[in-house]
């Protein structure tokens, strides 16, 4: 059982930190990673995962800002219209609860 490092804690501030680990919570870590991480946490990140897990999670899940969407598919090489949270849609959607 893999722990994160400490330095991730400021990530994860509504669940138990200590019970966290990569194998169990991958998907959850990444999600957190790619929306709110800083210089070092992506750093980390890129280390722990494989590029096409975190493809995977940011094509397939949503919960992004469009920005945050925006910036991982020109990173990862990822086209635009994979990425679910970026779907036409979907952004209608987040507009009816969010109209700015």
């Amino acid at each position: 059982m893999k722990k994160l490092p400490g330095f991730l804690k400021k990530y994860f501030w509504d669940v138990d930190y200590k019970k966290m680990n990569i194998n169990n919570r991958k998907i959850f870590i990444l999600k957190r990673m790619l929306e709110y991480g800083d210089e070092k946490a992506v750093e980390w990140m890129r280390k722990n995962f494989r590029k096409s897990e975190i493809r995977y999670v940011l094509c397939n899940f949503r919960g992004y800002s469009s920005k945050s969407a925006n910036f991982w598919s020109i990173m990862l090489g990822v086209n635009k219209e994979k990425v679910k949270c970026l779907n036409k849609s979907f952004l209608e959607i987040q507009k009816k609860f969010w109209p700015y």
